[in-house]
């Protein structure tokens, strides 16, 4: 394996990374309960409409984990929660690594049958919920586990620390990951190795109490580690539901909520900042912390324009076996030459290597297998050990590290500087998730009336994956798109969903009977055929709207009626029709999401009921469509500049 030069990685990450390769000899929770007694008082968790000290989590925490003790007092089963993203399930992952077993996240807004999947393999015997999910939580329980309430709890549950002995070597949480086969796969993360990373982390960015960080995303890996880098390190973290509240509100609440570490994925950064106003900026964010998703120049520039001059921008390999293993740190004078920005430096107690189809390190600049050596990797996969001794390879040197072949392709510069180059196999990254393609291909070959499937996925303009799906139906079969994304849906979270389906008479295929996936058509931009029967525009107002929405959505033609999800919209590309309506129409409240007006229609007729003046909406319309095709001259005339 291969390290970094130590001079020439500190002198372009301007970075002192902690040395030595010690195993860390705490538990997350004990690291935690240290944290609370050091700073009781200070800010730990806020929400929208919440706030919690150090103190009150801590004592939070401790009654719920009494209470799962005495409904489930033994065993060391895996612990289920059902919550969505918010400070019950930051207290509830609390509560449940003060009484030593690992946790597994499960979604709200999963289909019920991938989520009782999920609690099947993990073999939970209890469910923690709230009052919202309970009734769902007793439906995946179905008899054969607990459910516990928190909002049902007794007051007479202590609330001091539980005082169990929890080993640096014990699973902490199971996280699910897209499987190949069609069945999710869980990796397993121990104390001592989650709190080693944790810790590497917090001395890299310099996090400190003073620190407050954006929480956006929950019920993955990057979420759980996002929130233990607050909450072991004594910073406040500021939780924010951005289905709910919409990419419109995230630059208001970045400076209303004075966050100073800004976190998220590649998408969501790019999608929020580049509807901003030029002049925008964020006067309390010290540092942008990015990946799950390649990064490129344009995002560069976005951080140049939007964040102030003491800012840096820092881009990372992070996966769900290893934890974060590199960093890239960019400031507002940096130039960055590759087209992709570069994953960095390997952190200290990690090694990254290149390899080639023999398993030997390639050359610098040359494009191979990136590997990853380390005594902290993942514990390995949950009840998989042919997988794990697969993925999960000895020491040939003879040390106590292993050696993760994590399936993605990049190249080392001679500096030896990281640079990612993709996936070699039939994986990919959905705003942040990764997700295996064959799984997707098995839930279709599973719908009646589908003879086969592809599924593949494509690059678009602001460097997001976009998922296609090619199907050929059997004959006789009337399936269409709708029906077909359905039955979808019942399996699989919303980010595996095809954003487009193309209908095939069959799949291309090579000389020895695979799919040429090379040969898979590009997506045609014709509007598919839905539940729905094409309806055309009635105003000037909804014909504005919906070339918004063919813009976005890359396609020629849409109905006034079609929902835009169903399109293969997503709240990202949302985002994009938001921050339009916002720029052109005068409203007396700011539109937020599409969630609540989803097709072209009932955005129109919202629009027309939020406008500040009468006929103003319908009057910016007509001035859009004259402008089509006008001469800058003719245009200005319009809108009354001269």
């Amino acid at each position: 394996m291969t390290r970094r030069p130590a001079k020439p990685q500190r002198k372009r990450c301007s970075e002192n990374l902690p040395r030595g390769n010690s195993r860390a000899a705490q538990s997350l929770i004990g690291r935690f309960e240290q944290q609370a007694a050091l700073h009781g008082a200070r800010l730990a968790l806020k929400t929208l409409n919440q706030a919690l000290t150090y103190d009150q989590l801590n004592r939070a925490a401790n009654r719920l984990g009494r209470a799962i003790l005495t409904g489930s007092p033994s065993g060391e089963e895996p612990i289920a929660l059902l919550f969505k993203h918010g400070s019950a399930l930051i207290t509830a992952n609390l509560a449940v690594l003060k009484t030593g077993r690992p946790f597994v996240q499960i979604d709200d807004k999963l289909p019920p049958a991938r989520a009782a999947r999920l609690i099947a393999d993990a073999g939970a015997r209890a469910i923690v919920t709230d009052s919202e999910h309970y009734r769902c939580a007793r439906e995946l329980a179905g008899g054969e586990a607990i459910v516990v309430n928190i909002d049902t709890l007794k007051e007479d549950f202590a609330d001091s620390n539980l005082g169990l002995a929890v080993a640096p070597s014990a699973i902490a949480y199971i996280h699910y990951t897209s499987g190949s086969t069609g069945e999710p796969k869980g990796v397993m993360s121990d104390h001592g190795s989650e709190l080693h990373s944790i810790l590497v982390k917090a001395r890299a960015l310099a996090i400190t109490p003073s620190d407050r960080i954006s929480l956006l995303r929950s019920h993955n890996v990057g979420a759980t580690s996002d929130a233990l880098l607050g909450l072991l390190n004594g910073a406040a973290l500021c939780l924010l539901e951005l289905k709910e509240a919409g990419l419109a509100g995230l630059a208001d609440w970045l400076i209303g909520g004075q966050v100073t570490v800004f976190t998220c994925v590649a998408s969501v950064f790019r999608h929020a900042l580049r509807n901003l106003d030029h002049n925008a900026t964020f006067p309390s964010v010290r540092l942008v912390h990015l990946g799950g998703e390649a990064l490129f120049q344009s995002d560069i520039e976005l951080f140049k324009q939007h964040f102030i001059d003491g800012c840096r921008l820092v881009n990372r390999l992070g996966i769900s076996e290893t934890k974060t293993v590199s960093y890239f740190f960019i400031d507002k004078n940096s130039i960055v030459e590759e087209p992709v920005v570069p994953v960095g430096f390997a952190l200290d107690g990690y090694e990254i290597a290149v390899l080639d189809k023999a398993g030997k390190p390639v050359a610098a600049n040359v494009v191979g297998a990136i590997a990853v050596k380390s005594r902290f990797l993942a514990g390995g996969y949950w009840r998989r050990p042919e997988l794990t001794q697969a993925k999960f390879l000895t020491d040939p040197a003879g040390s106590d590290a292993r050696i993760f072949l994590s399936g993605d392709l990049g190249y080392l510069r001679p500096d030896g500087c990281l640079v990612h180059a993709g996936r070699k196999d039939l994986q990919t990254k959905v705003n942040g998730h990764r997700v295996e393609l064959a799984e997707i291909e098995i839930a279709l070959l599973e719908i009646a009336g589908v003879e086969q499937a592809a599924v593949a996925a494509r690059q678009q303009r602001d460097g997001s994956a976009r998922l296609l799906a090619y199907v050929v139906l059997r004959a006789g079969s009337a399936l269409n798109v709708s029906q077909i994304r359905g039955a979808l849906q019942e399996k699989l979270p919303d980010y595996m969903i095809p954003a487009a389906f193309v209908q095939l008479a069959r799949l291309p295929m090579t000389s020895s009977g695979k799919i040429d996936r090379r040969g898979l058509p590009e997506a045609r931009h014709s509007r598919d055929a839905l539940n729905v029967p094409y309806a055309a525009p009635r105003n000037q107002l909804e014909t504005v709207l919906g070339r918004f929405w063919c813009e976005v959505l890359q396609l020629e033609t849409l109905g006034r009626a079609d929902d835009f999800f169903a399109l293969g919209g997503d709240s990202l590309l949302a985002n994009g029709i938001v921050a339009r309506v916002n720029q052109i129409f005068a409203l007396t409240q700011p539109l937020k999401t599409l969630f609540a007006t989803p097709t072209v229609a009932q955005l129109a007729a919202w629009i027309t009921a939020q406008e500040r003046f009468p006929g103003a909406a319908a009057e910016s319309a007509r001035l859009m469509l004259e402008i089509d095709g006008m001469t800058p001259e003719q245009i200005h005339r319009a809108l009354g500049d001269e």
